[in-house]
């Protein structure tokens, strides 16, 4: 990752809650101690942020604190090509009428170019993927209610009686942070219990990773390997993440980035 954009993703997140830790930077960029001590040092220095013990701090520290995890505007930027694949795969297991959840992210967000030449019926909690869908296709669109997490474009309710409950999905299709032997992981305890009550819904849980999600790791399971129906990932994906996936029983769809997408699937 280039310094410009590790500069970009740290004074994001500075921005997204108080103080912002050298081990939550290094989880964010991918880059050592020493390199995110160093980008910390040289903001400080152009005043763009403050630098604390063990982290930064905005200059203006932020009044309303957001959900821990990269950006949706940071997130968008990654692994493009493969994200369009797999929504492209997505989309594929989806029939005109059918009523499914779609869950806020930048790899679901790519399902909204081959949605709209198609007629569903969609719940989301996704702000960009509702204003997409209404602006560019024919699709019933349903959101959700609560609040509103401007840096990850999404709504969230910690309430028990919210709309999430009076809608019924044949498939729900999300994004995670992780997915490992514990199964998919995510990065902040909102985010569980939203997606929580959103996959109680469903009949079937797809997930869209890319390859890179299978060497991710939080210390938040949400839900286990058996719960998940399918897998939609890149080609990237290791022998040893598609044999954990196989033990699972989880059916695996493997897509390849480019104009010409191919897919195969096993269980």
């Amino acid at each position: 990752m280039h310094e410009k954009e590790r500069h970009r993703i740290i004074l994001s997140a500075v921005q997204d809650r108080p103080v912002v830790t050298v081990i939550d930077l290094c989880a964010l960029t991918g880059a050592s101690e020493a390199t995110i001590r160093r980008d910390i040092a040289t903001l400080d220095g152009q005043k763009r942020l403050r630098r604390v013990r063990g982290g930064a701090e905005a200059i203006t520290p932020p009044q309303f604190v957001g959900l821990a995890g990269r950006p949706f505007s940071v997130n968008e930027t990654i692994n493009i090509a493969q994200k369009q694949a797999i929504a492209r795969a997505a989309v594929e297991l989806c029939e005109d009428g059918d009523p499914i959840i779609i869950n806020g992210g930048t790899t679901t967000f790519q399902m909204v170019h081959p949605l709209a030449s198609r007629r569903l019926q969609v719940f989301t909690n996704s702000f960009p993927i509702a204003e997409h869908l209404l602006k560019n296709s024919r699709n019933t669109i349903s959101l959700s209610g609560g609040m509103i997490y401007r840096e990850q474009n999404i709504i969230l309710s910690p309430f028990e009686n919210d709309v999430t409950r009076n809608f019924y999905a044949r498939r729900m299709f999300m994004g995670a942070q992780g997915l490992g032997p514990l199964g998919l992981m995510e990065t902040d305890p909102l985010l569980i219990q939203a997606e929580q009550k959103l996959i109680g819904q469903a009949d079937e849980l797809i997930v869209l990773v890319d390859s890179s999600k299978f060497e991710n790791r939080s210390s938040l399971v949400l839900c286990p390997l058996t719960r998940i129906d399918t897998v939609i990932t890149d080609d990237g994906i290791s022998d040893r993440a598609a044999a954990m996936l196989e033990a699972a029983d989880v059916t695996l769809i493997v897509t390849q980035s480019g104009p010409a997408q191919q897919t195969e699937a096993a269980s």
